[in-house]
């Protein structure tokens, strides 16, 4: 059961300002044409990479997504370029330097952080606490683009006032789109994680089942349950994510599915497994005593025969309800992920 998310989000954004004062003079001669060539540097790597997490969320051609990516690895790069290439405005580094640490941490994350967080995508399908690591991690390089922009900001103002140039606050459609994106991945994660909690102990039970261990069974059983149990009250609290309960739904469903598996449905397994392990010991000392057993040992025997009987019929009645519930909430929670990214990843060409 793979994870169905946007392609490691990173928080890359640009400052939504405007530089009024920006005359037909080169970079070196005006302050504020020196900073728009900053600025405008940064936009052009924001729009790839923008364009390269709407065509990863809406595309499954991964050789076009792998492309868009090292694209924006390429355009990360050229604006480092840009901005190394200007020089000091008159002997002031300060601006200069704090959007080139930012670019380069952009750069960093990107390109080598990039491999070590799709490296542990693998890692993090073993266990909850391996996946809350991975998507947390992701989280806290968002974290430190977070910080390195602000300082980028703050070195923006502090330009800005000591050369007299008014910076006025815009929203750009690229920004929209950014922030939409950052706040879908942070809705979905939340999601994601009540459904995976529950569906990798379902993972356990099953294997408990597999290998008939009773105490297993019942640890990974009453597990299940409270997960389930916690996972719907998490989701009652939740709103919908722009008005579409619909990924929600779908885990709140499949935490449904979990719930009276746990509750209703693995008792009756293993009462089966009880069964067969009375009927085995019954069995074995039958043949123990030859031609000494009694008429008592034969009804004994007959009656464990009948329970097995009804037991079975009833064992594989729940085992092959719980294989065609759990095929159905899976297929359904992995259509509705799908469909919920695509509808809400904004589009964006670049």
């Amino acid at each position: 059961m793979k994870k169905l998310i946007l392609p490691f989000f990173l928080l890359i954004v640009t400052l939504s300002v405007s530089v009024t004062r920006v005359k037909a003079q080169s970079a070196t001669d005006d302050a504020g044409t020196y900073m728009a060539a900053i600025t405008n540097a940064e936009t052009d790597m924001n729009r790839t990479y923008m364009a390269y997490v709407s065509t990863a969320a809406h595309s499954s051609r991964k050789r076009k997504i792998e492309r868009l990516r090292v694209q924006t690895v390429v355009s990360i790069t050229d604006c480092r370029y840009k901005i190394t290439e200007l020089p000091l405005y008159k002997g002031d580094n300060s601006f200069r330097q704090s959007s080139l640490n930012y670019v380069l941490l952009c750069y960093k994350v990107f390109n080598e952080d990039y491999a070590h967080i799709v490296n542990m995508e693998d890692i993090a399908e073993q266990s909850y606490d391996a996946m809350q690591a991975y998507l947390l991690l992701q989280e806290a390089t968002n974290d430190t683009l977070k910080v390195a922009m602000a300082r980028m900001a703050k070195a923006q103002q502090d330009f800005a006032a000591k050369y007299n140039i008014k910076l006025v606050d815009q929203k750009t459609e690229l920004d929209d789109k950014m922030d939409a994106a950052d706040k879908l991945s942070k809705y979905h994660d939340k999601v994601y994680l009540l459904f995976f909690k529950c569906s990798w102990e379902d993972e356990q039970l099953t294997g408990a089942v597999n290998k008939k261990s009773i105490t297993a069974i019942e640890q990974a059983r009453n597990a299940l349950d409270k997960y389930a149990l916690e996972g719907m009250a998490a989701l009652d609290t939740l709103r919908a994510f722009e008005s579409d309960p619909s990924l929600s739904v779908a885990c709140k469903q499949a935490l449904a599915f979990y719930k009276k598996e746990a509750e209703t449905q693995m008792p009756q397994v293993t009462d089966f497994f009880l069964k067969e392990e009375n009927f085995d010991k019954i069995k074995k000392a039958m043949d123990a005593k030859g031609d000494s057993r009694t008429q008592q040992d034969v009804d004994t025997y007959n009656k464990a025969v009948n329970d097995m009987n009804a037991g079975a019929d009833k064992y594989n009645q729940v085992n092959a309800d719980l294989n065609n519930g759990r095929s159905q909430v899976i297929k359904n929670w992995n259509d509705t992920d799908k469909s919920f990214l695509d509808t809400h990843t904004p589009y964006y060409k670049g």
